[in-house]
């Protein structure tokens, strides 16, 4: 993916449907309990829906049953990147894609060992590569 598309707005609005285009490139949220992934428990690959990048293993998904796809960490933490978000009045941990700055969803610090965090991520976010 050359730099200048991931910035260009017509090429995301080409390439994803308008509720992937709400949630990965102005940092919507899916309702709970709606999104394609959040009950699947099959192994396989979670990828960046925008850019294809490796971002979770489904071997560190959880059911947090808060109704989004949950996972105690990425894959490869170099994949992902925080940054403090402090709309709607709180303070959270937003999760993007480092790559093509796909807005994933945040991490809480109420997840399982090992790492006792809660990667809460969009599934209109993300595609399963099921193995």
């Amino acid at each position: 993916m050359a730099d200048n598309e991931k910035l260009n707005d017509a090429y995301w609005r080409e390439k994803l449907t308008p509720e992937q285009y709400r949630i990965c490139r102005e940092k919507g949220t899916e309702r709970p309990f709606t999104g394609e992934y959040w009950q699947e428990f099959s192994a396989g690959d979670y990828r960046c829906r925008c850019c294809g990048e490796l971002l979770f293993d489904a071997d560190t998904k959880f059911d947090a049953g808060c109704g989004w796809p949950s996972f105690y960490a990425p894959a490869v933490k170099a994949a992902i990147k925080e940054q403090l978000d402090t709309s709607h009045g709180m303070y959270r941990t937003e999760v993007l894609c480092r790559k093509c700055d796909c807005h994933l969803g945040h991490v809480f610090t109420d997840g399982p060992e090992p790492t006792g965090l809660r990667y809460c991520i969009n599934s209109a976010s993300i595609l399963f590569d099921k193995k």
